[in-house]
């Protein structure tokens, strides 16, 4: 996992994007997994989301959007990579860069499934400040 520089929005706001080469996501909910195998790939994306976060310096209010790039046309449900959201927003909340994933402080962007061709598949997670 890689990610951009922090950037500042025109209005002096904090902004960056995370890059995760995964090619496809750690979490579905399509996938039908044990409870306790599901609570262990949790628990591995929180973690690391709070590692990579620790340069998000701490914000009132953010939104969140995840992209998933993919390298086919093939058809894929918008819900599925939701679970994959949650968990990386818990991880945001456990490097507290806001007090919670609540409305009042997080804005959730339902993810995209973004087909470019020729691409490598892989998810960019962006954070971005908000008033």
């Amino acid at each position: 996992m890689t990610f951009n520089e922090q950037v500042q929005t025109d209005a002096g706001l904090f902004e960056t994007t995370f890059t995760f080469d995964w090619v496809k996501p750690p979490l579905s909910l399509n996938y039908r997994l044990h409870r306790m195998a599901e609570a262990k790939i949790v628990k591995d994306l929180r973690s690391l989301m709070h590692a990579k976060a620790r340069h998000v310096p701490e914000l009132e209010r953010i939104e969140v959007r995840l992209v998933w790039f993919v390298k086919d046309r093939r058809r894929r449900d918008d819900e599925n990579p939701v679970a994959t959201l949650k968990a990386l927003c818990d991880g945001l909340v456990d490097a507290e860069v806001v007090p919670d994933d609540t409305r009042e402080f997080m804005v959730k962007h339902m993810p995209e499934i973004r087909y470019e061709k020729g691409c490598v598949p892989h998810f960019e997670f962006t954070v971005k400040e908000i008033q």
